[in-house]
């Protein structure tokens, strides 16, 4: 069975790495910025239209309030990453804003912001993947007549990648996503000359498209809803800036420095390319509309059902470059591809986030220990079982996922830059050093402006969007919180029942004689070697048990042990109802009641195999005798193993792996080679 899964884990996966050459595995800033960044760059390709979407509802004469919308996004990205700069240099362990939140807010607090956080980066993945295949479904039919099982398709081939390692994944998105911005500043920048330069009038392919209304003449509070829920769509475009924070541990030195440069390098791209995209579609007449079957209209008619409304940036790019151009042709595919890989984000900070958790009992120990790549694989794994359940359950569409964005990460933004400014204050109480206080002093104030604009854009959100979807990711992070509380509950509990105490307890006093009890089912070379070592172990008193379940068995079984004159006294239990393992339960605990301070050790012989197949064949009733005498207290179980021939070939595939360092050797440690014995000539 091992050799049937270790050789494809190693064709997928690759080789073992060693613990030692964890620093190969660190990050550059060339690396780093699409590996952390791709969902933040990624969100102008969606953020625009969303904007665009929400405002139709009053017709294209709302349009005109969104650069103000947009100006609006920009002020908020700008205070986050200007926030999230101070987050890294204080911060630098990877915790992110759970750390941030659990050492000034409280456990609680933290709690929260992991909750908020691991939602928000499984709906990045689920966003992202579903985005780019209803983009790519544009061009190729058999994507979206598919598109559920294709968009799992990409999260398992995503998840393959990682569990590579994330520098081999970061060096292979690193093009894409490059390609993308750079191709998104060639078309603001030929688009700004062919309009301030040139004087040419250009043309989205829906300029002549006109918007049914759905509420004409909003005005007073109406109107403000509209615009506050437009903001809060297009703040989509500030996901996955907290995702460098998380992060930090996975760049090379100086960390800190390096993250802080990354998040100042995302922070300019996406302004500037979202600005760039708004703009160029004000220019060009670009219309959206939430029901384009219904309130696009050419010609005064409803364009129909069979109209496919191509992305914001689609159609502006198609008016900048011309449709079926080459750089229009790259710009489309390098769109598609990059929201693909903007889930890459969400593969470098949920496995990081979920192994701190770990550590501190929220989360199963398994999720803190990294793979044989040297990557938290089974948070790689877990993160992407949730995001592909929630592709099918939301049949993959972008549109009903991404009501469910935001929430989160503004909870996170919070949250973290409220605990900042504790932060800056614990500080500022002790320190003396005039430029350390001038310094502390600034960054409080920006943390303090971070946590005010982020809490009131977090107020928005719930209220614009809680009745379209925001309540399931509330719903998803007290699920997180309740599980997370949980399982720390669980781990105390049990810390606190193994505790050594200072006084003798009955786990520390000798017991007063041991009973040993070897099972016998016949009298082969298995049991005669587990006799041996029973005796061997010197107990009190020794002797062996056997079922009676076939009088004629039975009889033989006593015949041969008169014959062999073994010393061992045996002691037959009848089982009238053909039970072998209540009968030697029922024994051991009538033993443990006459002798309340003796330990009873039992021995059970049990076979070695060399297939997985034969496991089925042996051991079945040691496996549950096993498992019941474990839940017996003041009862020992001791295997004792009989190696059968075919055993030989699980060692030869053992003494392989051992060879080309098998996946997992890293926690095994080193294999110790034994110098071979110089042959007897004699």
């Amino acid at each position: 069975m091992s050799k049937l899964t270790d050789v494809p884990k190693r064709i997928l996966i690759g080789r073992a790495l060693r613990s030692d050459r964890l620093g190969e595995t660190l990050l550059p800033k060339r690396i780093a910025l699409p590996v952390f960044a791709s969902d933040a760059l990624s969100s102008v390709a969606y953020a625009p239209g969303e904007v665009l979407l929400v405002l139709s509802v009053a017709g294209v004469s709302a349009y005109h309030f969104s650069p103000w919308i947009a100006l609006a996004v920009v002020v908020v990205m700008f205070t986050v990453v200007a926030s999230y700069r101070q987050n890294v240099h204080a911060y630098p362990s990877g915790g992110g804003d759970y750390e941030v939140a659990t050492t000034n807010l409280g456990p609680k607090a933290g709690l929260t912001v992991a909750s908020a956080l691991l939602v928000d980066y499984v709906l990045t993945v689920a966003v992202s993947i579903s985005s780019g295949i209803e983009n790519l479904g544009s061009a190729i039919p058999f994507v979206v007549e598919h598109k559920v099982l294709c968009a799992v398709a990409v999260i398992l081939l995503l998840t393959l990648m990682n569990l590579r390692g994330v520098k081999e994944s970061g060096s292979l998105f690193a093009i894409p996503t490059y390609v993308f911005v750079v191709g998104v500043f060639i078309m603001i920048a030929w688009g700004a000359f062919r309009t301030l330069v040139l004087g040419d009038t250009m043309r989205a392919p829906t300029a002549d498209f006109h918007i049914k209304a759905e509420q004409e003449g909003l005005a007073g509070f109406a109107l403000v809803f509209l615009l506050l829920r437009a903001f809060s769509s297009g703040c989509a475009a500030l996901t996955g800036v907290e995702a460098v924070s998380n992060g930090v541990p996975a760049f090379r030195k100086p960390k800190s420095k390096n993250a802080a440069t990354t998040l100042s390098m995302m922070g300019v791209l996406a302004i500037t390319m979202l600005v760039g995209i708004i703009a160029l579609a004000l220019v060009t007449d670009v219309r959206m509309a939430e029901n384009p079957a219904q309130d696009l209209l050419k010609g005064g008619v409803p364009v129909g059902p069979g109209y496919v409304q191509d992305p914001v940036i689609t159609q502006v790019a198609e008016a900048v470059f011309g449709n079926g151009s080459f750089l229009f042709i790259v710009l489309a595919a390098a769109t598609a591809l990059v929201l693909f890989l903007a889930a890459n984000t969400a593969y470098n900070g949920f496995p990081v986030l979920g192994s701190i958790l770990a550590q501190d009992r929220y989360l199963p120990r398994q999720l803190h220990t990294r793979g044989d790549r040297l990557a938290f694989s089974n948070g790689i794994v877990l993160l992407a079982g949730a995001a592909a359940l929630l592709v099918v359950i939301y049949g993959a569409d972008s549109t009903r996922l991404i009501q469910l964005y935001i929430v989160g990460v503004f909870v996170s933004f919070t949250l973290s830059q409220t605990g900042m400014v504790r932060h800056w204050n614990r500080h500022l109480r002790t320190e003396k050093d005039a430029d350390k206080r001038r310094h502390m002093i600034r960054s409080r104030a920006i943390n303090a402006f971070g946590a005010f604009l982020t809490g009131l854009v977090l107020v928005v959100v719930l209220v614009t969007k809680f009745t379209h979807g925001a309540w399931v990711a509330l719903l998803g992070m007290c699920i997180f919180f309740a599980t997370m509380t949980a399982i720390r509950k669980h781990y105390d509990r049990v810390a606190e029942e193994i505790a050594a105490d200072e006084t003798p307890s009955d786990e520390t006093i000798r017991p007063s004689r041991v009973h040993s009890i070897v099972l016998v089912s016949k009298l082969h070379r298995p049991t005669l070697r587990a006799l041996a070592y029973a005796k061997l172990i010197r107990s009190d008193r020794l002797e062996a048990l056997s079922i009676s379940v076939d009088p004629a068995e039975t009889k033989a079984l006593k015949d041969d042990w008169e014959r062999r004159g073994i010393d061992i006294p045996l002691k037959i239990l009848d089982s009238p109802y053909r039970e072998v393992t209540r009968p030697v339960i029922d024994y051991v605990k009538s033993l443990r009641r006459e002798s309340p301070r003796d330990v009873v050790s039992v021995y059970i012989p049990e076979y070695v195999v060399g297939h997985w197949y034969e496991h089925l064949l042996h051991n079945q009733s040691a496996l549950r005798l096993k498992g019941r005498l474990l839940f017996t207290p003041g009862v020992m179980v001791t295997s004792v193993p009989y190696q059968l021939e075919s055993s030989e070939a699980a060692k030869k595939r053992a003494r392989k792996r051992a060879e080309w360092n098998a996946p997992g050797s890293v926690r095994r440690g080193p294999v110790e080679r034994r110098p071979k014995e110089p042959a007897n000539k004699g």
